[in-house]
């Protein structure tokens, strides 16, 4: 690579492996992938980029910009390894975080213990102020309670301080007042979290809890972030580093290191963002994602080009069925996030049986170490992986074009004598069946981002990647008669590439509330304005130029006396009573869509408002032949290997070819399309080929 080339790097977190992106500015793109190293995550980046910097040739003052996707903060909350937290609330709140709502995980269980509060009793003070839902305070701030408040938790050892007062988000006041106080009371070091700045919305459970988990992980991400820019200066990378957030947009790390509670989805968010620019250049605009690694799959939906985004989010619940399956086991973040749908269902998927001897793949996972049994890492547990290699399906000899060398007789042993007695099965039945059942989870995971929003999965593409989606994606889409099935190059490292396609996001929001034909155009166009206002002075203070920004204005609707919102967009410029009729239409429209009814006559209530401010960057585009890995055999594809299809078809003989095999000539499956980073199957009866933006085309056949 020329020494005068800038090069821009993209780094995504997973479960099993690290993925990375490096593109140069001729467009040259290399990628790599290396084992996570939960024991310090910033250990597995440098080793993978020291590795890809020393491979090409290129210099560490080259690298202009480095954005990455982590899972530091989820971790955090899942392994209980948050820091110890403080909470500050108006006097009679306390036990907010306990109450929480009635919603349960299972609804007939009557065992059911709800999760912990991420604060323990002690630690939450009550202080005496009160302010009114109308913004008029009731009962003055009393000082001396908050300096009370905050001795308590000094001498306590508290890491952090969330800061959440009734009706904060309609007059600030009180925990501005606060926080000064805190400021002189507990040492620097200590994060101060206060919600109006987090989420100035009304629900004071979600308003608590959102930003206590952001206290919480305070302390953590910025710890982790500053470390890594240290031992990213260690070899020579000075630039800015970036971070992605859950709603597909990036933030700088310094904000990221303020408001870390918007980056709890932030790589699954990435593929997404991908997804959608890649598939647009198929024109295919309305899709389905699905992203396969070694430890969970992930679902999401596109419409017209955008993901669908959601504030409904539950962290520490586990699997996430996405926003319309809220199953109340996790803690709420009502933050803007591209509304994912999460299944434990990998790679490397553990196969069990319950005391009935019925089988299950996933939730829990073999990881990297040991891994699936064909890693011959001291792996006992069968896995989806050994499945996928009993069928034929994967590589025998090797896994990431040889820097992972397996033994598939490991898995076939491993499957004749922990599952075949079981099933009575023999061992390609077995392992078929094994791939069925991962394959009917990840249905469920597709269903819930279309069929329980209302949406027919029959109309929109299938758009798979992550180093296992292109293997199990085409049983997907036949089972939902999915027309299309589309793999982007690189599937593997897609995620890590879609940080590349990303651009400058930021969101905020105020409540607004009240009923829509009582307020004036005026009112609603003041708060607005102030809102975006507010927004501008966030931008110049992490250097962005607001003039080259765009702007989205959102409304949060619902009709009279219901519990939930619906999110429209509304008008851009000047607002008049014609877009607020539009807003009503575009509200009854979607919840018709959703809810299978609508009340064209009914009161609409408007209860928040939402801006959106991103930065358009055409120099993010790439040509995507340039992300195609070579072929893994040296050109030499014309192979064939056995592979089993279940009973309908049996064992065929199947060719194995490279992606540039098929450019622009479809073949006929069955076929294996064998990469770097992924393997792609195509069935019996459906047709393959490489399109002119390097993306595999599969379809029924005619």
């Amino acid at each position: 690579m020329s020494s005068n080339k800038k090069i821009r790097i993209g780094v995504d977190i997973g479960g099993t492996f690290t993925d990375i992106v490096m593109v140069g500015e001729d467009g040259s793109v290399f990628v790599r992938k290396v084992s996570s190293t939960p024991d310090d995550y910033g250990r597995g980046i440098l080793e993978g980029l020291s590795e890809i910097i020393d491979d090409v040739g290129a210099l560490p003052s080259q690298i202009d910009s480095i954005v990455h996707a982590t899972t530091v903060a989820t971790n955090a909350v899942l392994e209980g390894k948050g820091a110890k937290t403080g909470l500050i609330t108006t006097r009679g709140f306390r036990d907010v975080l306990e109450m929480r709502r009635i919603r349960i995980p299972d609804m007939y269980n009557l065992d059911y213990v709800k999760p912990r509060p991420l604060v323990e009793r002690r630690l939450r003070r009550e202080i005496t102020e009160r302010i009114g839902p109308n913004g008029d305070v009731w009962e003055p701030l009393d000082e001396k309670s908050v300096q009370k408040a905050g001795l308590f938790l000094k001498n306590e050892g508290v890491e952090a301080v969330a800061i959440s007062l009734m009706h904060s988000y309609v007059n600030s006041a009180h925990e501005i007042r606060v926080l000064e106080i805190l400021k002189n009371e507990l040492p620097d070091n200590v994060f101060i979290s206060c919600s109006h700045e987090i989420l100035p919305e009304i629900r004071e459970y979600e308003r608590t809890s959102t930003t206590v988990v952001n206290a919480l992980l305070g302390p953590i991400v910025s710890q982790y972030l500053s470390t890594l820019a240290i031992k990213l200066e260690s070899l020579g990378i000075s630039k800015p580093l970036q971070i992605m957030q859950s709603n597909g947009g990036l933030m700088s790390a310094l904000r990221a290191s303020k408001s870390p509670a918007k980056i709890l989805e932030s790589g699954p968010a990435a593929g997404v963002i991908a997804a959608a620019k890649v598939a647009a250049l198929s024109d295919v605009t309305d899709l389905i994602t699905l992203d396969m690694g070694g430890t969970t799959a992930k679902t999401a939906i596109v419409e017209d080009g955008k993901p669908a985004k959601t504030t409904e989010y539950e962290v520490g619940s586990g699997i996430n069925l996405s926003s319309r399956l809220l199953r109340g086991a996790g803690y709420a973040v009502k933050l803007p996030f591209i509304d994912v749908s999460e299944i434990g269902a990998g790679g490397g998927s553990k196969v069990w049986f319950d005391d009935g001897n019925l089988i299950h793949v996933g939730p829990q996972s073999a990881g990297s170490v040991p891994g699936p049994v064909c890693y011959n890492n001291g792996g006992q547990d069968v896995t989806l992986t050994d499945a996928l290699v009993t069928l034929g399906y994967l590589n025998p000899d090797y896994l990431v074009g040889g820097s992972v060398t397996i033994d598939s007789k490991l898995s076939t042993k491993a499957i004749n004598d922990h599952v075949c007695p079981i099933l009575g099965l023999d061992c390609l039945r077995a392992a078929h069946g094994i791939y069925t059942i991962a394959t009917s989870n990840m249905i469920r995971a597709v269903k819930a981002v279309s069929t329980f929003r209302g949406r027919d999965p029959r109309e929109f593409s299938l758009f798979a990647f992550g180093g296992n989606g292109p293997v199990v994606s085409m049983e997907i889409a036949r089972e939902l008669e999915m027309p299309r099935l589309l793999i982007p190059p690189s599937p593997g490292v897609f995620s890590a590439f879609g940080l590349l396609l990303s651009e400058t996001e930021h969101e905020s929001l105020q409540t607004l509330f009240g009923q829509l034909d009582k307020m004036t155009v005026t009112d609603i166009s003041l708060a607005y304005d102030a809102l975006q206002a507010r927004m501008v002075s966030t931008l110049i203070e992490d250097g962005h130029n607001p003039k080259k920004m765009i702007a989205e204005r959102y409304a949060d609707l619902r009709y009279a006396h219901q519990a939930f919102e619906i999110t429209v967009p509304i008008d851009q410029g000047i607002l008049d009573k014609r877009s607020v009729e539009k807003m009503k239409k575009l509200f009854n429209a979607e919840h018709e869509r959703i809810y299978g009814h609508k009340s064209d006559n009914a009161s609409v209530e408007i209860v928040n408002i939402r801006v959106k401010m991103s930065e358009r960057n055409k120099s993010r585009s790439i040509n995507l032949r340039n992300l195609m890995a070579p072929n893994i055999n040296n050109g030499k594809t014309q192979s064939v290997r056995k592979a089993y299809f279940g009973p309908d078809f049996g064992v065929l003989d199947t060719p194995v070819l490279g992606r540039q095999d098929i450019f622009g000539k479809p073949m006929s499956g069955p076929l294996i399309i064998e990469e770097y980073d992924a393997t792609c199957l195509v069935l019996p009866g459906y047709s393959a080929r490489v399109d002119a933006n390097a993306i595999i085309d599969i379809r029924v056949e005619q």
